[in-house]
């Protein structure tokens, strides 16, 4: 297996067995990127999907990766996981017409082998060891989990022509990002003869037949890269100069 000299930034682990499969989501448009492909764009001289699958290789309670993306981006994604010397990446499978769609697809793979599965966003690559566990620890007691991080700048609701009818109360108003945690075979049953294209997330999916969710402690640092502003606020993280 192949690892070039600037992937040794990555500390290696070896894999946990007993932990708990992550399913990645890759199969966006990039629509918001100017052109450009935000999972290869290079964050810091590293593809932003190989930081998302080494945060997840780095961590011991994360048992294998299955990436779920575009058919004509499976054979890159693949030679990337050699590349970077991801040895949890087990899958990388086509996506569906709609997020919920492709997370499907990936829980499919676990119906028979895994009770509870961890979905992420591939396009979140800073995404802490921390916050994993938060969700990990809290999949143990619940069926959907998801972290999240308090609003802090008010809100408003404006009608059709953008004018403000309503300030909202902050009062309980979280962001919700991933990681999430779902029980498998809840998900897949709560997937049957729905419309998938109405779910923004994956404890959406969850709740739709009942299941409550755990709100966990995010963090502030684990931004969705979905334009090129995003991409040069995610350097100054990890630059620290943010």
């Amino acid at each position: 297996m192949q690892k070039l000299d600037f992937a040794l930034e990555f500390e290696k682990v070896n894999s946990n067995t007993n932990g708990i499969p992550v399913i990645i989501v890759a199969a966006g448009s990039s629509s918001r990127m100017k052109g450009t492909d935000k999972q290869m764009a290079e964050l810091c001289g590293i593809p932003v999907i190989v930081r998302t699958l080494r945060a997840f290789e780095n961590c011991a309670e994360i048992s294998e990766i299955t990436v779920v993306t575009k058919k004509e981006k499976i054979a890159d994604i693949s030679n990337l996981g050699r590349r970077y010397a991801v040895g949890k990446l087990k899958n990388v499978i086509e996506g569906g017409a709609c997020r919920a769609e492709s997370v499907m697809k990936g829980v499919m793979l676990y119906k028979d082998v895994a009770p509870k599965v961890l979905v992420h966003d591939g396009a979140r690559p800073l995404v802490s060891n921390t916050v994993i566990s938060n969700v990990v620890a809290a999949l143990k007691d619940y069926n959907s989990v998801t972290c999240a991080v308090k609003i802090n700048d008010t809100v408003k609701r404006v009608n059709g022509e953008g004018i403000a009818t309503e300030t909202v109360s902050r009062e309980g108003l979280v962001s919700i990002q991933t990681p999430q945690g779902v029980a498998v075979n809840k998900f897949l049953m709560a997937t049957q003869n729905a419309d998938l294209t109405a779910f923004t997330d994956d404890t959406s999916v969850m709740e739709s037949v009942g299941e409550q969710t755990k709100i966990v402690e995010g963090s502030t640092d684990n931004i969705k890269i979905t334009t090129p502003e995003d991409m040069a606020r995610a350097e100054l993280i990890l630059r620290k100069e943010w």
